[in-house]
């Protein structure tokens, strides 16, 4: 269950009391997400999900996820929108955490997404990156190259208690990215984190997304990469080749990819396997003590980022070149 802070009754039912909600009927914890604790309520007014950001989430940064929410519900992007209470404001606190309520969506997550769905997701993804033009406010990816390194190193000395080899391929993993990752992309407002557990869906329409909580400016197309990761590996951690196709393809027809971000894609993929093999590689090795949050395997994109070392170039992932 990734409820880190216990909410009584008592206290949810004095903090519902500064919003236009009405009177609290139920609430339950919801299992999904290893960030932040998330809670499934229902009051006189309908369903929401209330969210107290834990200590991994800076509280700097929660004006840019809400508002980023709010900019991009206002322009057709199917996403939670922020409730604000009495006085304005939709950041609060509760139990000793910021908190947050947004509104719900219907829809459920599939873990194994299929090529219509991908194909949905490319859609929806060239939407949010042409959506988010024009959101005033700015936060730097924390994730994204210059931020590998402290991970690698805190993780270093027992890597190899996970898989032998491992301090040492991302060690020489790292390096090569360093000195390759391309800097001149199209740059602006992404997901970073668009997993399928990200996504709702009602069949095979894409209803809504979730979790803004790593949105950040970065290179558009590394955004495109990550779902490439997310989405298009099968279980035996084959590359679909049909899924990639389809994602790359309705995403170009909602925002054309130029040439650079096409010759890019490649190492834009490695750097994003990388990226989650680091993050889940440090959760691994530091989950505390009775801890009922199970961290997420570090190897699956070791195994990814195997794949995308062999690649020469974009059309690997289904890109017509």
């Amino acid at each position: 269950m990734a409820v880190y802070t216990d909410v009584s009754a008592e206290d949810l039912g004095a903090f519902l009391a500064a919003y236009d909600l009405g009177g609290l009927l139920s609430f339950k914890g919801i299992a999904e997400g290893v960030e932040n604790s998330n809670f499934l309520i229902e009051t006189e007014r309908g369903r929401f999900i209330l969210t107290l950001y834990e200590k991994r989430v800076k509280v700097e940064d929660l004006p840019f996820f809400l508002g980023l929410m709010g900019h991009l519900a206002d322009r057709g992007i199917h996403c939670p929108l922020p409730v604000k209470a009495h006085d304005g404001k939709a950041l609060r606190t509760l139990c000793g955490r910021p908190a947050a309520i947004v509104t719900f969506l219907e829809g459920v997550s599939y873990r194994r997404p299929t090529a219509v769905q991908c194909t949905a997701l490319g859609e929806v993804l060239g939407r949010l990156h042409e959506a988010g033009k024009g959101f005033a406010m700015h936060r730097e990816n924390a994730l994204s190259v210059s931020g590998w390194r402290p991970l690698a190193e805190a993780a270093a000395s027992r890597a190899d208690t996970v898989a032998p080899g491992l301090g040492a391929a991302v060690a020489r993993e790292l390096e090569e990215l360093e000195g390759h990752w391309p800097r001149n992309l199209p740059q602006g407002v992404i997901h970073a984190d668009l997993f399928p557990n990200n996504t709702l869906f009602v069949g095979d329409t894409l209803s809504g997304v979730i979790d803004f909580y790593f949105a950040c400016n970065d290179a558009l197309a590394y955004d495109l990469a990550i779902c490439l990761n997310a989405w298009c590996f099968e279980a035996d951690f084959s590359f679909n080749l049909t899924k990639g196709r389809a994602m790359i393809a309705t995403y170009r027809a909602r925002r054309p990819l130029n040439g650079a971000e096409i010759e890019a894609l490649p190492v834009l993929c490695r750097g994003a396997a990388l990226r989650f093999l680091l993050t889940r590689l440090v959760d691994w090795l530091n989950v505390p003590p009775g801890a009922l949050v199970r961290p997420l395997d570090p190897l699956e994109y070791w195994k990814k980022l195997r794949f995308h070392q062999a690649v020469d170039d974009a059309s690997a992932y289904g890109l017509a070149l």
